[in-house]
């Protein structure tokens, strides 16, 4: 495939003990974990009663969302987006599967329209007030690459700035055994057609191969997330180094160049 541009215009990060992009790049830089960080998401997006339902999954995916949105002086409801994430919310799934097989008239509404793969994405538009298209998109480890190949597609074949999501939070039940996630993970880029003063600039292109293991600072602190494969290019971001390999499926990578502005 021919390489696609953007400007990264802003970005939005969360994990356990790093609540934003600015305390993740201190991180990277000399391994220091912030005193006061919260134990959970807080997405001002969301009214009181709202935020306080909205499951570990959404709470963080509209974090880091709206953080990109402010740190791009973009207005939220006027970009279209992307929302990855490999399991969406495995703890309501298992919560699911439990009540469908014990007590299936048990089962809870709120809950239940929070166990979809678009909750997170409905979440935002509602609360935004976007009227703009949005995607959810899944496809297992190669979840991020995927969803930042679709974004970019976007920009290239009209979008003037789109909104990247990505997240994933910590399984639970049988099904951790199998699709292991552990701890709460989020990210976010508002990505741009046109060149802006001080952004920095990406170029992707799928390729044949197999990404080594990652082993930048916040790859090692949050290796244990199911959104983790995403690591490597916010690593780089935060050394400013040129470039990252992310997997992009079976025996194929995504390999993304970064640029000065």
């Amino acid at each position: 495939m021919s390489r696609l541009q953007a400007s990264i215009e802003g970005i939005g990060f969360w994990s356990h003990g790093l609540p934003s992009w600015d305390a993740a790049r201190s991180f990277a830089r000399d391994a220091t974990l912030p005193g006061d960080a919260p134990a959970r998401p807080s997405p001002q997006l969301l009214a009181p009663n709202e935020r306080r339902r909205a499951p570990e999954s959404v709470a963080v995916a509209l974090e880091v969302a709206l953080a990109a949105c402010n740190a791009a002086r973009r207005a939220p409801a006027s970009l279209p987006s992307v929302f990855a994430s490999t399991h969406g919310d495995l703890a309501i799934t298992d919560y699911m599967c439990a009540a469908l097989a014990d007590t299936p008239l048990s089962v809870s509404p709120t809950r239940f329209h929070n166990s979809v793969h678009n909750a997170a994405a409905g979440y935002w538009t509602i609360g935004a007030g976007a009227m703009q298209p949005a995607t959810a998109i899944s496809a297992y480890d190669a979840s991020f690459a995927q969803g930042l190949l679709d974004a970019m597609v976007q920009l290239a074949t009209g979008a003037q700035a789109i909104l990247l999501v990505a997240y994933d939070s910590a399984s639970a039940g049988p099904l951790a055994q199998v699709s292991r996630s552990d701890g709460l993970l989020g990210a976010a880029l508002v990505l741009a057609r046109t060149p802006r003063p001080g952004a920095p600039r990406i170029t992707i292109g799928l390729d044949d191969g197999e990404p080594v293991r990652a082993d930048g600072p916040l790859a090692r602190h949050a290796r244990g997330n199911a959104m983790a494969p995403m690591l490597p290019l916010f690593d780089a971001l935060a050394a400013g180094d040129p470039g990252a390999v992310l997997k992009a499926g079976p025996g194929r990578v995504l390999r993304v160049a970064l640029h000065d502005a």
